[in-house]
């Protein structure tokens, strides 16, 4: 049974910095990961994604430059490095792992139950 465990969300004020984790069990490291967010009353987004290699890694135009994704395959977890937080990036933050490095969540087979990330101006 997969299971995707998200920590490291929590309240920070506009400018600062946070590092999401997401540590997997019953998961092959040969897996793509991907990063989403859902803000209260919006549909999900993407944010990030990277190949199961590291080698390729893609991410929305609204954090390009501030964001950065990686993964540790000797762990099977992935990481959400943001800097220069923004109150628009106030969101539930949700890994996911699938066959393919796309912006669809429907790509993606199994996901974390989110972690709450809240940046004040």
């Amino acid at each position: 049974q997969v299971q995707l465990v998200e920590s490291g969300g929590g309240l920070v004020q506009a400018g600062g910095s946070l590092r999401l984790s997401c540590a997997a069990s019953g998961l092959s490291f040969t897996s793509d990961w991907g990063w989403f967010r859902q803000a209260q009353g919006k549909v999900r987004e993407f944010v990030a994604a990277i190949a199961w290699d590291g080698g390729h890694t893609s991410f929305a135009d609204s954090v390009k430059g501030r964001f950065t994704i990686s993964r540790d395959n000797a762990k099977i977890a992935a990481y959400l490095q943001m800097n220069s937080l923004k109150p628009e990036d106030t969101a539930v933050y949700y890994c996911a792992v699938g066959p393919r490095r796309t912006a669809t969540s429907d790509d993606y087979y199994y996901w974390g139950q989110g972690t709450q990330v809240t940046v004040s101006s």
